[in-house]
């Protein structure tokens, strides 16, 4: 069991060091291109930020418990849409402000999370459940892309973007050493001591898969550059919802727990509507509003902890 313990926390290591090397680069790269920041937060960063629990996921199928993907994909997204907003403005001591273009860009963006819990309430997913996830997936970066005008990034020299492209791919082979090994590690350690697989997916592989997106938005933000910090986290929540659990179902399409549905799931999406109603007030984000949404947060993880072990 010490040995599990152990290798779980190499392999996280692994994974945040990973996650944070590619999200850096992949911002690099993207620059260099001179991509619109709510481009690079939204599409290149989510990417790039979705890796560790693609990745995660991708070995879970292979390795017969999906389930765990899929409670780390689902327990990540709930963490980044209400504590890692809160724990921003708690660092950074600042409201972080919502550019009216991306409440107008993403108006359906709640709803589209709805999507994956209707799929899911018979509580398996399907090759075809999962073509349907990775299509509207795509169709709403697709749309995001198409109708961004904000102003580009300043160039940076062609020779720099090759370094930067190469450090990138390093990131991202870390980044899957890590995933196989954190998958590994946790479900013998869940054997070991008699947890499930899906508490240690949701709170300690969750939690550590939103760490990169969290230290990316926080210098973001600390940058002034709230749209970037923004852009990641939505996008992030969204590729996870959709394409990620589209590819999991692709590769195996697996039963689970219904709980992941009913109740990760729905919180899930409650506290996207409730992320987008505090966006939409003021168009900035609160202390007081980041204290509800940790609030929120702590309110998932003992209703989890109650009904789950």
């Amino acid at each position: 069991m010490l040995l599990n313990l152990i290798i779980l926390v190499i392999s996280l290591f692994l994974l945040i060091k990973g996650a944070t090397m590619s999200t850096r680069f992949a911002v690099k790269v993207a620059e260099s291109f001179r991509l619109s920041k709510y481009i690079v937060g939204f599409i290149i960063v989510a990417i790039i930020s979705i890796l560790p629990e693609t990745l995660i996921s991708i070995n879970s199928a292979i390795q017969g418990v999906p389930s765990l993907g899929l409670a780390t994909l689902f327990g990540s997204n709930v963490a980044d849409l209400t504590l890692v907003f809160a724990v921003i403005i708690f660092v950074t001591k600042k409201n972080i402000k919502v550019e009216s273009k991306i409440l107008k860009n993403n108006i359906i963006y709640p709803f589209i999370l709805i999507i994956p819990i209707i799929l899911g309430l018979d509580g398996y997913y399907s090759r075809i459940e999962g073509v349907s996830l990775l299509i509207v997936g795509l169709i709403f970066y697709y749309f995001a892309f198409k109708n961004n005008d904000e102003p580009k990034t300043e160039n940076v020299p062609t020779h720099d973007r090759s370094k930067y492209i190469y450090l990138l791919l390093l990131g991202m082979l870390v980044l899957l050493v890590g995933s196989h090994f954190t998958v590994t590690s946790t479900a013998n350690l869940a054997a070991a001591v008699g947890i499930s697989p899906i508490i240690i997916g949701m709170f300690i592989i969750g939690l550590g898969s939103v760490i990169p997106e969290l230290l990316f938005s926080i210098k973001s933000v600390k940058e002034n550059d709230d749209s970037l910090a923004v852009g990641d986290l939505l996008g992030t929540v969204l590729a996870d919802a959709t394409i990620v659990v589209g590819i999991l179902a692709l590769i195996s399409p697996f039963y689970f727990p219904i709980k992941i549905i009913y109740i990760t799931g729905v919180f899930m999406v409650i506290a996207s509507f409730l992320l987008f109603y505090f966006m939409k007030s003021g168009k900035t984000l609160t202390k007081n509003e980041s204290f509800i949404l940790f609030i929120f947060w702590i309110t998932f993880v003992l209703i989890e902890l109650f009904l789950v072990i």
